[in-house]
């Protein structure tokens, strides 16, 4: 590999090995942080820290204050409006593409991946680590919307949103404890998916996106 093409690694190593921290709460949002801590942290050279800083400004995970350094991204109103209206923007053609084009196997799979966890909710068999599948199952029902559209440039900036989306599901608003209602808000809309009813799935797919909105502008 030469020099370029190893900074190039170097720089994407340095950027993924950020918001894995920054998700893993070794950052904090609002935190200032030094590039001498981001070379702690990372394990790699000051040079792709550097390098990778600008990436991460551009993606709002970062910012230069003047005089004081490097701030992580802060959870504000602001941004969980302008998070959450990005993703109603997104998610709503993605799901209307999904609903007309996913295979019946693909619905099935993510019925029952939901059933099967909203009834372990629903018999109290509340745990951790129920709360654990139920967050990647949640997860995973977005991303395959989006996936759907096999569009990279859209795939990467829904990418950078949801871990935004996920700095405010930490801050704001955790799955524990309302496995039971986002599991039903899913269902709703996956059973219209099942249906191919696109109108009613888009519509209750807003409607359980602006749900978790406004449960986060609550807190």
């Amino acid at each position: 590999m030469d020099d370029t093409g190893e900074q190039t690694t170097l720089r994407e190593r340095a950027y993924e090995s950020f918001t894995h921290h920054l998700l893993s709460r070794d950052v904090r949002p609002g935190q200032f942080i030094s590039q001498r801590r981001l070379v702690e942290l990372t394990g790699l050279p000051l040079g792709a820290i550097r390098e990778a800083i600008p990436r991460l400004e551009a993606d709002g995970l970062i910012k230069t204050v003047p005089q004081r350094g490097l701030q992580v991204a802060h959870i504000d109103l602001n941004l969980i409006r302008e998070a959450f209206q990005f993703r109603i923007f997104l998610e709503k053609e993605a799901l209307a593409l999904f609903t007309l084009s996913a295979s019946d196997e693909t619905i099935a799979e993510l019925l029952k991946e939901h059933r099967d966890i909203a009834e372990a909710a629903e018999s109290g068999n509340v745990s951790p680590e129920l709360d654990q599948r139920a967050q990647v199952v949640d997860w995973g029902m977005h991303d395959a919307f989006i996936d759907s559209l096999g569009n990279s440039i859209i795939s990467n900036a829904y990418r950078v949103n949801s871990i935004k989306m996920r700095l405010i599901n930490q801050e704001r608003f955790r799955i524990a404890g309302h496995v039971k209602s986002v599991m039903k808000e899913h269902l709703a809309i996956l059973e219209a998916v099942e249906r191919r009813s696109v109108d009613e799935a888009v519509e209750r797919l807003t409607a359980h996106i602006r749900s978790a909105r406004d449960r986060a502008l609550a807190v």
